[in-house]
């Protein structure tokens, strides 16, 4: 789903859509996948639930499993987008994904309802 793009970043194609929701989301089984794949270190028992960091367009958000997103979809609330980004969507978009030294560097900018902001 993902694959390298730079020291920081992963990249990968999502289908990008705006909802109400208050957090951004990825299916909760493509989530953990992703947590097990790119941020696991192998040591031990490790949390799958951790969010994820991603990037869309100037925007970071920290992405959390649902179970009732669909495949390969990323949902976005639309409070969140820039308005002018809101109306190129639903649509296929390439998205970064933060690596696990960055995605928790990030974290703590894109937490508490602040996310992208």
């Amino acid at each position: 789903m993902f694959e390298t793009f730079s020291r920081s970043y992963y990249v990968g194609r999502l289908f990008v859509e705006p909802y109400e929701g208050e957090q951004a989301v990825l299916r909760r089984d493509h989530h953990e996948l992703v947590n097990e794949q790119l941020y696991a270190t192998g040591d031990g028992v490790e949390r799958l639930d951790l969010p994820l960091v991603m990037k869309l367009s100037q925007q970071h958000f920290a992405v959390h499993g649902d179970d009732g997103v669909p495949e390969h979809t990323l949902m976005i609330p639309e409070e969140r987008l820039d308005p002018g980004y809101v109306d190129t969507l639903p649509a296929p978009r390439e998205v970064l994904l933060a690596k696990a030294d960055r995605a928790s560097q990030l974290l703590d900018i894109v937490s508490g309802g602040r996310a992208g902001r």
